[in-house]
């Protein structure tokens, strides 16, 4: 990492160079995850900025980011690390076709062994060793943003291994012991609440939850992320959209939803918000087709209520 996090307003301030804009309560949750050297759990729904934060921070230190995505099924072979089988089997080949060159001058069974023992823990050196994205970040030369994205959808047995990582920032490998980290990492993990976490992973992070944008919040977002769009239509974007939050929907619209559709405005040369032209684009904004109907159905009314100017 090239640049020090000196201060909240330090955070503020360069993430919005990084086109990311956050409040002084995630600043303040980068800020202290960077001097207590502890890792930052941030929860919340899909699309509101959580793996954002972690590539707007890796942007801002300068630091290679090294991102982890979890999956249901996620082992420690994809997570820290795997043999490089294929060459091992190579390996295996050239030594049985040189076997009895090597053992020729061996004097009795006791230094046979001996000799094929020490062959044998190549087998599980650097040369066969294929590091995955946990591994990386600790080996790594310079420090790292390390981000676990979606811990949530992986099982609870990856997340206890986890917890020596979290912790300690070292993991241990059975074939090599423990490796620890050269450098520590910045460690962003990321859950959309699918299921609850454990508290050994929790006590061992800070805690951050990112909710839905509030109405400020979001024309700052747009203003930033997307200048080209006008600020009446702008305005009355957000007013949309904070109003569609407020329904029973399925699948709620994040940020990432209102960018998309103010950028597709903004091709589509739009000035105003129109009920045929939210109709038409209603797709970019709501990926359930019941939310769909259903904001078709609040559409004649949202229309007619009157609005500040």
């Amino acid at each position: 990492m090239k640049t020090r996090i000196e201060s909240v307003e330090d955070v503020v301030r360069n993430f919005a160079a990084q086109d990311y804009i956050c409040d002084q309560r995630t600043a303040l949750a980068v800020y202290l995850a960077a001097q207590l050297h502890k890792p930052v759990l941030v929860e919340g729904p899909p699309g509101v900025g959580k793996t954002e934060l972690a590539k707007a921070a890796a942007a801002f230190l300068e630091a290679p980011l090294i991102r982890m995505q979890c999956y249901e099924g996620l082992d420690e072979s994809r997570a820290l690390y795997e043999w490089k089988y294929g060459k091992q089997l190579l390996y295996t080949q050239l030594l049985r076709d040189k076997l009895s060159d090597l053992l020729g001058d061996a004097e009795g069974l006791e230094a046979s062994i001996k000799r094929l023992g020490d062959l044998g823990d190549a087998f599980y050196s650097e040369t066969f060793l294929e590091p995955r994205p946990l591994l990386k970040a600790l080996r790594s030369d310079e420090p790292v943003v390390l981000l676990i994205d979606e811990i949530d959808k992986a099982d609870q047995e990856f997340e206890a291994f986890l917890l020596e990582l979290l912790s300690d920032f070292q993991i241990s490998i059975p074939e090599m012991g423990t490796v620890k980290a050269r450098h520590q990492p910045l460690v962003f993990l990321t859950s959309n609440d699918q299921r609850e976490l454990s508290d050994a992973l929790k006590r061992r992070c800070l805690h951050l939850y990112i909710p839905y944008p509030g109405a400020d919040l979001e024309r700052r977002i747009l203003a930033q992320r997307v200048p080209e769009l006008g600020e009446q239509l702008r305005e009355q974007l957000v007013a949309f959209i904070q109003h569609l939050r407020e329904q029973d929907m399925k699948k709620l619209p994040a940020i990432s939803e209102t960018l998309d559709w103010a950028r597709a405005l903004v091709l589509l040369h739009a000035e105003t918000l129109e009920p045929e032209l939210v109709e038409q684009t209603l797709a970019l904004v709501l990926k359930n087709e019941q939310d769909v109907a259903l904001a078709r159905d609040i559409l004649p009314h949202w229309f007619r209520k009157p609005r500040a100017s």
